[in-house]
C-alpha cells in the first residue's frame, strides 16, 4: 500500500511548502504530486499532476491532502474525484476536514458530498433556465440562427446534376438539410427548371 500526497496552489505568488508540511508531519509519503499555479476552476481530472496521479494509484492506496477543496473546483468536481477514487479502491484523507474514506465516519460524509453535489447540480440548472427566461423576457432568440440559403442550394445541386450527398459536402451540411433545402425552394416557387433526381 502506497501513501500518495497530492498539493495544490492556484498562483505562482504561493507555495505548496504549507501543504507538504502538514501532510508529512501526518504521514509518510511515498509519492507526491502536484499543480503549482493551477486555478481551482480547472477541472481536477484536466489538471497535470491530479490526472497523473489518478493513473499511478492502485487498490489499497491512500491519497492524502491538506484540504478537500485542493481536489476539486467545487463539490461536483470533488465527488467525481472522490468516486473514481474509490471505485479504484484507493481511500482519501484529508486532514482539515478529517475526512477518511476507508472509516465508517468517511463513507457518512462521502453520502452527504453527494447530496451537495446533486443540490449544486439543481441550484446551476436553475440558475440556467431563469438566464433563459430572462433573455426570452428582453426578446433575445435563444435558437439556433439558420445560416443555410435554400435557393442557393437549390441551385447550385441543380446546375452541377449533384447528388444530395455531393450537395451536402460541398456545403458542409447534412444530407437531411439538403433535402429540407430543395423542398423549401420548390415550396417557394423556386422549383428548378428541370427536377432533380433524387440521388
Amino acid at each position: 500500500m502506497a501513501v500518495v500526497a497530492y498539493v495544490r496552489v492556484s498562483t505562482d505568488d504561493q507555495s505548496t511548502q504549507s501543504q507538504r508540511f502538514k501532510i508529512s508531519e501526518a504521514h509518510s509519503v511515498d509519492k507526491w504530486f502536484e499543480d503549482d499555479a493551477v486555478s481551482g476552476v480547472i477541472k481536477g481530472s484536466n489538471r497535470k499532476g491530479m490526472s497523473e496521479l489518478l493513473k499511478y494509484v492502485r487498490e489499497g492506496d491512500k491519497v492524502v491532502v491538506s484540504a478537500i477543496d485542493r481536489i476539486g473546483r467545487d463539490t461536483i468536481d470533488v465527488l467525481e474525484i472522490v468516486s473514481q477514487l474509490e471505485s479504484q479502491g484507493v481511500s482519501v484523507v484529508s486532514l482539515r476536514e478529517g475526512f477518511d474514506l476507508s472509516t465508517p465516519i468517511g463513507k457518512a460524509m462521502l453520502t452527504m458530498l453527494s447530496a451537495m453535489a446533486e443540490l449544486e447540480r439543481s441550484n446551476i440548472k436553475a440558475r440556467q433556465m431563469a438566464g433563459i427566461e430572462r433573455a426570452r423576457a428582453a426578446g433575445k432568440n435563444l435558437g439556433k440562427e439558420k445560416v443555410i440559403d435554400d435557393r442557393a442550394v437549390a441551385a447550385w445541386r441543380e446546375a452541377n446534376g449533384a447528388s444530395i450527398k455531393v450537395t451536402a459536402d460541398h456545403f458542409g451540411i447534412s444530407t437531411a438539410s439538403v433535402k429540407r433545402a430543395c423542398k423549401a425552394a420548390s415550396e417557394n416557387g423556386n422549383t428548378p427548371s428541370k427536377p432533380m433526381a433524387i440521388k
